[in-house]
């Protein structure tokens, strides 16, 4: 580190998850600059020592970007006070830096699920803004209703919460392919649920540029740096193409 940062950033470099999350660390009290407690707001220099319940914390040099392909059953999290298996042993016999998920998939969901010890990179990802879209391959137990495509895509309110897709495509009666951009907690399965459906096979299968590929259950993969600049790009796009939209709709 040749230059101060903000405290946030730098936990975050550390492989402790996106800025945003490091913020609970330093909320909690649980954050240490040269043995003093720290507060938000902080930045560190290269000659200030960091820890985290009372432990030395250091950047890590390899930065790691990796796609795995969740299956079902395992939980988007670091660990888990209920002992479900998470998402993250997955990777620990061939990746030893401390990477996080990027984002969630739901427990009985499978599909592609990014990992990274970047938190620069987790934060762009993750920002409400960042527009980036994903795209699922859904099977219900039951026929899919003919108005379900265009209700979704015009947008429903279940109890208090509005849902929307971005595209739905029907490939046959019980199978269609969703595309969500803002993806709220559970949405597609709530969705399902509001139409009296149930998901029998749900599997995210892009994020953005990024496909699933061919890629094993239970396996991950290092993504390219080509991929990971386009990833960058992707979301920039995104919310350019997102804010000119917005200004747009006000001048009609």
């Amino acid at each position: 580190m040749k230059e101060s940062l903000r405290l946030q950033a730098y936990l975050a470099s550390c492989g402790l998850g996106s800025r945003r999350f490091c913020e609970g660390f330093i909320e909690q009290g649980r954050v240490k600059v040269n043995g003093v407690a720290a507060v938000l707001g902080s930045r560190v220099g290269p000659e200030d020592q960091v820890s985290l319940d009372d432990k030395p914390l250091t950047p890590q040099s390899r930065l790691r970007y990796l796609a795995l392909n969740k299956p079902p059953g395992y939980i988007s999290s670091m660990a888990d006070e209920r002992n479900r298996p998470v998402a993250a042993s997955l990777l620990k016999s061939s990746v030893p830096e401390r990477v996080y998920n990027i984002g969630r998939l739901d427990q009985w969901s499978s599909g592609l699920l990014l990992f990274t010890n970047d938190g620069e990179f987790a934060s762009l990802l993750v920002h409400p803004r960042s527009c980036i879209d994903k795209e699922y391959l859904v099977r219900c137990d039951l026929p899919i209703p003919e108005e379900f495509p265009r209700q979704f895509m015009e947008g429903i309110t279940i109890g208090t919460v509005a849902y929307k897709a971005e595209r739905v495509v029907v490939q046959d009666e019980k199978t269609m392919r969703i595309l969500l951009v803002e993806g709220k907690n559970r949405e597609i399965r709530k969705v399902l649920g509001h139409y009296g459906l149930r998901a029998l096979f749900l599997r995210r299968e892009r994020i953005g540029p990024i496909e699933l590929g061919d890629l094993h259950e239970g396996s991950c993969r290092d993504l390219e740096a080509a991929e990971v600049d386009a990833l960058r790009e992707y979301s920039r796009n995104a919310r350019q193409n997102s804010k000119q939209s917005q200004r747009e709709g006000k001048t009609r």
